[in-house]
């Protein structure tokens, strides 16, 4: 891919199910997540059903050039403390390195700082996950825990690392943002300045 990718977020429909699913149980995605059993169709079904109706979350299908490759999301989103959490992954591992991801982070931290008017997001990584949660510190994210044996896989014990981001690092970060994605290729003029 030698083109910027044009990159959007759509909220998730019925014609979504199945494909969450299949990403869900990739090897590469149930890797980096806090459970990595092979999820069930019924098991699925229950979730898709509950998710897109409960007010503390919110889903977006990721599309590049059209094409539906990832999914990420709001969860605990609790306007009374003004602050949620968020994950993402990207099915299409092709796209991995390409710049996909900041664009989501950038997307994502916007809505969350602007159209919410939330004051801190939050998120959780796999401390072997180093890529990402390095990556959320390139947008200025503050390592606030690491939490010892938070999960096991695999019969292991595994550490997490609590990351944060308050509207007024954003406000700080976001200039040098914009600048690193926009000298990617990234059109940022539909962002609105803060």
């Amino acid at each position: 891919m030698s083109e910027t990718p044009r990159i959007t977020l759509r909220t998730p429909n019925e014609g979504d199910r199945d494909r969450l699913r299949d990403w869900r149980n990739l090897p590469d995605i149930a890797r980096w997540m806090y459970s990595d059993h092979a999820i069930s169709p019924e098991e699925h079904a229950r979730w898709f059903a509950a998710a897109l109706k409960d007010p503390r979350r919110c889903y977006w299908i990721i599309e590049v050039d059209g094409a539906p490759v990832g999914l990420a999301n709001l969860y605990d989103i609790t306007p009374t403390d003004r602050k949620c959490a968020w994950a993402y992954y990207l099915a299409a591992g092709d796209l991995r390195g390409k710049g996909v991801g900041a664009f989501v982070e950038f997307w994502v931290i916007e809505h969350v700082f602007g159209a919410l008017g939330l004051n801190k997001l939050c998120c959780e990584v796999l401390a072997a996950n180093e890529a990402v949660w390095r990556l959320h510190e390139s947008f200025g994210f503050v390592r606030e825990s690491l939490l010892r044996a938070h999960v096991w896989k695999g019969g292991e014990p595994l550490d997490v690392v609590g990351l944060g981001l308050l509207a007024s690092d954003w406000t700080a970060k976001r200039p040098e943002t914009v600048k690193r994605l926009e000298e990617r290729g990234f059109d940022l003029s539909s962002f609105r300045a803060r």
